[in-house]
């Protein structure tokens, strides 16, 4: 994956989920959600003359940056799953799948790039980052469902 115009890309189609200055949400170790304004960031050696990306790669070089793709709203009862990314997409899902991942009725979806390379994980984090408990959450890897379709529309967005 090229990082660098990955995140270029979901900046320029992220206008109706997310404000594609905050579309990046560095991400500690442990899960944690930390800043989303890349932009406001101070240190990793950043100036005032880099582009949005070359802060994101600097930040990278020293982070977990999640990459918000989408927005997830979950729904009860009929266990369905509305996405609201690029496309707008809803799905059903299992009581199982719904279990496992709608900690919240509306969470973000997108990938977790670790720090200092290009290797991802696709999962959600919460909506306010401003909770105590707020982090990544990834999604298991399957066939079906839930995690093949982000899979589908992530592998749209990323620029090999």
């Amino acid at each position: 994956m090229d990082v660098y115009e990955t995140i270029k890309n979901i900046r320029s189609v992220c206008n109706n989920y997310m404000d594609p200055d905050l579309v990046a949400t560095v991400i500690d170790d442990n899960y944690y959600m930390g800043s989303n304004s890349i932009d406001e960031m101070q240190g990793y050696d950043i100036s005032d003359d880099d582009s949005y990306e070359e802060k994101f790669m600097k930040i990278l070089k020293d982070e977990n940056i999640f990459i918000n793709c989408g927005m997830l709203a979950f729904i009860p009862i009929v266990n369905e799953c509305d996405i609201f990314s690029a496309e707008d997409k809803t799905i059903k899902i299992t009581q199982d799948e719904y279990e496992k991942n709608a900690h919240e009725n509306e969470l973000y979806f997108g990938i977790l790039i670790e720090k200092n390379s290009s290797n991802y994980i696709i999962g959600t984090i919460d909506l306010c980052g401003c909770k105590i408990e707020s982090c990544f959450r990834p999604i298991k890897k399957s066939d079906e469902g839930l995690y093949e379709k982000l899979d589908e529309i992530i592998s749209k967005m990323i620029i090999s």
